[in-house]
């Protein structure tokens, strides 16, 4: 049986520890790992790549919290107002850190047109090979944390991944790679070490529902190599399993909260997106009290984060006690 998520706040540590590791790779964006070990970043920094104030996050963030205040207001998965709420994100700055909107991936955009034009909304996302950003990864966890709190089983969560994927991202290989992802957090939520919950992954049979091709290409997190893989081998570009890799390396590579999500935005590249899921992994270990205070102070709308946090707590406990899984 689960542990109860209230009794142990994970969502805020993994939301919180999400958030701030967006707003840590935020300034760094699409520099470069050699420019980043002649300058490191070693402390949460303002302006940068998208000149925006300290402590400010980004869509991955945006995304995320859009995700839960529709579970919030709806009381159940309602991928229409999931949806309708990524639209007003990115057309009215709704769900962003200080009222003003930036940076958006080019799949992503072209979903929310898509549900615009009256799409059905899981076939909004684009399901080319190029269509394998890592923008709906950075906005599962929310997914991941309903699952757990309903005791969803295997089968049932492959299929809401799956939905909550397909949303921006429809490809076999970044439906995977959500689902991948889940099944880590969930080893962590149920209290495993992280080199428990990775050495558990490979005991996870995706045979059934997803191609022997696109499992082949997280064979290094698979097959327990990627935690020995040196930094020259790990990717951190926008490309789901680059992402993916790259955070998980990062978390299994250190021993603390700042010490993993640094390690993400050192990487270079796509550093908000890798410190954003390094940074949830790494709340959900070290718990929210070991992140730097100055950090937790600087978070943009840390208040309304953390309001956030807990009014989705509660639904998740009303939705158990109703057994309303829809």
């Amino acid at each position: 049986m689960h542990n109860s998520i209230e009794e142990n706040n994970k969502i805020i540590d993994g939301i919180i520890g999400f958030a701030i590791g967006d707003a840590l790779g935020v300034p760094a964006e699409f520099q470069s790992r050699e420019y980043l070990k002649r300058v490191p970043v070693t402390d949460m920094q303002g302006y940068g790549s998208h000149k925006v104030p300290l402590g400010t996050w980004s869509d991955d963030t945006s995304m995320t919290i859009a995700t839960m205040d529709s579970i919030i207001e709806c009381g159940e998965i309602n991928y229409s107002d999931i949806m309708k709420k990524f639209h007003e994100w990115e057309s009215s700055s709704k769900y962003t850190a200080t009222g003003v909107f930036f940076d958006i991936g080019i799949s992503t955009r072209k979903a929310i047109y898509n549900y615009t034009k009256g799409i059905t909304p899981t076939k909004c996302g684009g399901i080319s090979y190029g269509d394998n950003g890592n923008g709906s990864l950075m906005r599962i966890l929310p997914i991941v944390l309903y699952s757990y709190s309903q005791n969803l089983n295997f089968e049932e969560e492959v299929e809401l991944i799956n939905n909550l994927s397909s949303l921006t991202h429809g490809h076999e290989i970044s439906r995977l790679g959500c689902k991948i992802y889940s099944d880590y957090v969930k080893e962590l939520l149920d209290g495993k070490t992280k080199e428990e919950a990775y050495a558990n992954l490979k005991f996870f049979d995706y045979t059934k529902y997803y191609s022997l091709e696109s499992i082949g290409k997280y064979k290094r997190i698979l097959d327990g190599s990627i935690a020995k893989t040196g930094e020259h081998d790990i990717r951190s570009s926008g490309y789901v399993v680059d992402t993916l890799e790259a955070s998980i390396w990062c978390v299994l590579n250190s021993s603390a909260y700042d010490e993993a999500v640094l390690k993400a935005v050192n990487l270079g590249n796509d550093t908000d997106t890798v410190a954003a899921i390094t940074g949830s992994m790494a709340g959900l270990i070290y718990t929210y009290k070991n992140i730097p205070n100055r950090w937790k102070e600087n978070l943009k709308s840390n208040e309304y984060l953390m309001k956030l946090c807990n009014d989705f707590n509660k639904m998740l406990l009303k939705l158990k006690k109703d057994s309303k899984i829809k």
